[in-house]
Order: structure tokens, then C-alpha cells, then sequence
């Protein structure tokens, strides 16, 4: 289904009846790894998944948005729904988005419960060797940015870029790369005590994406929360351990009263 939101195609799928669930995908990804996990859910909620604006089947957002561009995005989304809980489970990026969003004070609505599974939001540690490859990058790109380097060789400046890039900036778009930027390098550990709500923590231990390390910090920094640990699982644990995974998902929410 589409949706217009501020100017903004949004594509979203809808499913179930019942209280009001939204689920918010990682970065690079789409409503379309949500499947299985609506068709779960949806025996007993409204169960709602968006593409996020610049993924899937959405628009790119006008400019390169931070965090706060998502929240107020999500929250303009849900404007046409008079629940009063939700629950929200975000993987990855879209954890990242749920933390900053339970930091507002003026929500519409209570979140009744949270779900982060293998959640971006915390900063890593900078290594020498990191530090080094920054300042690397940072040389590079001020030399070839230059009027004359430009001028010899225009693409030496895009093809060093995508280099020294992650995946995730390769393969996004010159405008969704600048998101990225603002969005991987904003920490959000301090706001994590906001989230009051009972929230499950699910990880992938073999996660190097955002590792299980992030998690454990999580659950220690938000009141109520529990981490549950997939074994032989990475990044993507809600995929690769599906029926632990829902076993997990059974009990949190219900599923089976």
C-alpha cells in the first residue's frame, strides 16, 4: 500500500486487528524481510511496517535527515491511527530511530512495549587504527575535492569515496550517504534510561554489525529491559534463528493467550 506523508510516498503493509504494532527495518533493507514476523504477529495486533523513506519502495526524504528527521517522519505516519499504546520493534537502523523516539516527551501515544533486535545506537570505540584511516579519508578528500582535481580526473573523489566506505555507503545513493553519516555517527547511549517501557533485547551472538556487546550495554542502561541471546546467529538473527526467534516473539507478546 502507499501512503503520501509530508509530500513523501511511503510504502507500507498492514495486517490483523487487534492493538497497534509497528516494526521499523535496518538500513538498506525493506518491509519485505518483515514477512514472516507480520504474519506472526498479526494473528493478534494491527500489525503496520513501513519502508522507510529512501528504502524499499519509498521516496528519498528531501534533504539528508539525522535521527529526528525518522522520528518525526514515523510520527506523521501514525497520525491517521487513534491508538493510545504501541508497540514498536525495530532491527538495526530502525532500533536506532525507536530509541531517539521514546526520548520525546510529547508523544501522542504511550509505547506500551519496545522490542530492539540487534539495535544500532551505540557508538563503537575509535581505534587507533580507525583514527588513522579517518584522517586518511579526510586528507584524500579535501586533495582531491580541489578545483584542479576535479578537473583532471572528476570521478577520482566518487571512486575514493565508495573505497574507503562501508557496503552501506557504496551502495547507497549520494543523498542517502550523507544520511548515513549523520545517522551512524550520532550516539544514543544516553538516552537509552528514556525507554521505561518492558523491552526485549534480541541478539545475534556472531552479530559484527552492531555486536552482542551493544546489547548487553542496552540492557543494562535501559530499567526494564531482557536480552536474549541467538546462538549461531549474526546481524540478521530474527532470519537466521526464525523459530527461536518466534518462540521469543510468542511469549513477549502473548501470542499464544
Amino acid at each position: 500500500m502507499i501512503k503520501t506523508v509530508n509530500g513523501l510516498r511511503i510504502n507500507y503493509e498492514q495486517k490483523g486487528q487487534g492493538e497497534l504494532v509497528v516494526l521499523l527495518h535496518g538500513w538498506g533493507s525493506n518491509i519485505k524481510l518483515f514477512s514472516h514476523l507480520i504474519d506472526l504477529l498479526s494473528k493478534k495486533y494491527t500489525v503496520v511496517a513501513m519502508d522507510m523513506p529512501g528504502f524499499g519502495e519509498s521516496q528519498e526524504p528531501p534533504e539528508a535527515w539525522d535521527v529526528d528527521g525518522y522520528v518525526d517522519l514515523v510520527l506523521d505516519f501514525l497520525r491517521d491511527y487513534d491508538d493510545k499504546e504501541i508497540t514498536l520493534l525495530g532491527h538495526s537502523f530502525g532500533g536506532r530511530v525507536i530509541i531517539k523516539l521514546n526520548s520525546r516527551t510529547d508523544l501522542p501515544f504511550t509505547v506500551k512495549k519496545v522490542i530492539l533486535v540487534d539495535s544500532a545506537g551505540i557508538l563503537p570505540p575509535r581505534s587507533n587504527k580507525k583514527s588513522l584511516r579517518t584522517r586518511y579519508y579526510k586528507l584524500g578528500k579535501a586533495f582531491l575535492s580541489t578545483k584542479l582535481m576535479q578537473k583532471i580526473a572528476p570521478d577520482a573523489l566518487e571512486n575514493f569515496r565508495k573505497k574507503m566506505g562501508s557496503a552501506d555507503y557504496a551502495a547507497a545513493s549520494p543523498l542517502m550517504r550523507q544520511v548515513l553519516v549523520k545517522t551512524v555517527n550520532e550516539d544514543l547511549e544516553p538516552l537509552l534510561p528514556n525507554i521505561k517501557c518492558p523491552t526485549l533485547l534480541v541478539w545475534g551472538v556472531n552479530d559484527t554489525a552492531t555486536p552482542l556487546s551493544d546489547g548487553e550495554k542496552m540492557e543494562e542502561l535501559i530499567p526494564d529491559a531482557g536480552l536474549v541471546k541467538l546462538e549461531n546467529a549474526g546481524h540478521y538473527s530474527f532470519l537466521e534463528q526464525q523459530f527461536i526467534f518466534d518462540r521469543v516473539m510468542t511469549s513477549f507478546m502473548k501470542l499464544d493467550d
